[in-house]
């Protein structure tokens, strides 16, 4: 079992940063590719970002890239979101979560274990 805990979410104003973290525990994250994913009031989870085993290659949704970074530390078990040129469209309960396989990394229902989620809000 992996246990993940997001934080860093808050209320931000639009063109503004903030970085999440995800701290896990009960085993170590080198052995699973790490992604967020984001849900707004009454819409489906949606691909945010990804990260393979090794941070060597890293997979975007089209509406972030360029403006977000993800990023992991094996030795620490954390896996960072730095969001930049934050918009309105990116208010959302952000989650992490963890895959064994890099095949479906966009697709959240081939994750395995999921966060309790952190809200983010950027006003306009």
């Amino acid at each position: 079992q992996v246990q993940l805990v997001e934080s860093g979410g808050g209320l931000v104003q639009a063109g503004g940063s903030l970085r999440l973290s995800c701290a896990a525990s009960g085993r170590t994250i080198r052995n699973y590719v790490m992604g967020w994913f984001r849900q707004a009031p009454g819409k489906a989870r949606e691909f945010v970002a990804a990260i393979s085993w090794s941070g060597l290659s890293t997979y975007y949704a089209n509406s972030v890239k360029g403006r977000f970074t993800i990023s992991r530390d094996n030795a620490k078990n954390t896996v960072c979101l730095q969001m930049n040129s934050l918009k309105p469209e990116d208010t959302a309960v952000y989650y992490c979560a963890a895959d064994s396989d890099l095949l479906n990394y966009s697709d959240y229902a081939a994750y395995d274990y999921w966060g309790q989620g952190t809200q983010v809000t950027v006003s306009s």
